[in-house]
């Protein structure tokens, strides 16, 4: 009972949570505000204890870093891992975006979209940004095979 409520608060938090910056190396110095950066950032799979996920990204500096208003490029790396048991709080959607956060003032986002890949029993995780205008084709995909149990899809 008490991993069934503990599951349920992981899911119904999941939308609130963001990923934490593990770290991150300076690319280009800049006079005021902050120097360019690419920037590690982790976050756990809100539906699956066990895999985490890593993201690196470019993150603009200046002035307008500084302010918020700065739009990063739109190339990104993935890295998802089994970091412990894998543990399902739920059944799994084929398809379910488990991670958003902005990369520009209001108008682009980084996304990470988890795939299940049933016939070979793995977890993928897509990642690329959204505009509202127009978006980009860059992307990056990693994957998580699941060796000791099924993966429970709805």
């Amino acid at each position: 009972m008490k991993k069934w409520i503990a599951g349920c608060a992981v899911v119904l938090l999941s939308g609130f949570l963001h990923a934490e910056e593990v770290g991150s190396v300076d690319t280009a110095f800049k006079l005021i505000g902050p120097d360019h950066k690419v920037v590690v950032d982790a976050f756990d799979d809100p539906s699956i204890q066990g895999v985490a996920c890593y993201v690196s990204r470019a993150r603009t500096g200046g002035i307008k870093g500084a302010l918020g208003l700065a739009q990063d490029p739109s190339r990104y790396s993935i890295a998802c891992r089994q970091v412990g048991a894998i543990h399902f709080l739920k059944s799994l959607p084929k398809q379910e975006e488990v991670f958003k956060e902005s990369a520009s003032f209001i108008f682009k986002h980084v996304r990470v979209v988890r795939i299940v890949d049933a016939k070979r029993n793995a977890l993928t995780y897509l990642t690329y940004s959204d505009k509202i205008v127009e978006g980009s084709p860059d992307n990056a995909i990693t994957a998580v095979a699941v060796l000791d149990q099924k993966i429970p899809l709805k």
